[in-house]
């Protein structure tokens, strides 16, 4: 079958506005969920990071009150204990987006501290917008919608419509107070129409080959529709 690419944080932290460093990294579940369901479908797994640095898994996404209790942790455990290609990632500076018939981002706060600028992956999300191949963000991920200005400075996926971490999540998960910024409140300033829906609950946006996920539950909903477009 196809190859997808999955391009994952390379940060262990997220610099809050006071310069504190919080503990982060990926969201165990945005990885696991799609992950299960695009292997089982017969597709390839390949993961990139900044770097090729070995992504790390926010330790907090691995609590049983966050995954539905423990046998859901469990579970979310083992398969990251499974993905072998977790323990040897590719350079994003060295990913040809020929490779790739869709590309998926994963989300955790470690995005907002690494994605958000970096303009290698900037460039590979212009990229894979204009050749039309599915693109697949969720939760956090989006963060690094951010970094894909074009040129004349403006957004790629301004006018987009993209579900993202809201802020009101951010509120209730207690960050927002001290974040140095909100990732709904940039992708709005950016040109984002991002679609808001419950806290919590999934919500999956689709709009043209961008399929984008509000929070950790629509990562798996979202996955299935990356599969369909894969067709």
């Amino acid at each position: 079958m196809s190859k997808i690419l999955f391009v994952m944080t390379g940060v262990d932290h997220w610099t809050l506005a006071d310069g504190t460093k919080h503990p982060t990294g990926f969201w165990a579940e945005e990885a696991a969920a799609p992950y299960e369901i695009l292997t089982s479908a017969g597709h390839e797994i390949v993961v990139a990071t900044p770097g090729g640095v070995v992504p790390t898994v926010d330790k907090g996404s691995l609590a049983p009150e966050v995954n539905g209790g423990q046998e859901g942790a469990d579970k979310v455990a083992n398969v990251l204990a499974g993905m072998t290609e977790l323990r040897n990632p590719i350079r994003l500076e060295d990913v040809n987006l020929d490779d790739y018939a869709a590309v998926f981002y994963p989300g955790g706060h470690g995005p907002m501290e690494d994605l958000a600028v970096d303009a290698t992956s900037g460039r590979l999300l212009i990229d894979t917008l204009t050749s039309g191949k599915p693109l697949g963000v969720v939760c956090h991920g989006p963060a690094a919608l951010l970094a894909a200005t074009r040129d004349d400075g403006t957004n790629a996926f301004a006018g987009y419509r993209v579900a993202a971490f809201t802020d009101v999540e951010e509120t209730q998960a207690g960050l927002a107070d001290r974040a140095k910024w909100l990732l709904e409140t940039r992708l709005v300033e950016a040109g984002v129409d991002v679609q808001v829906r419950e806290p919590w609950a999934p919500n999956v946006v689709v709009d043209r080959s961008l399929v984008t996920g509000q929070n950790p539950a629509s990562s798996a909903p979202l996955a299935a529709e990356l599969l369909q477009k894969l067709g």
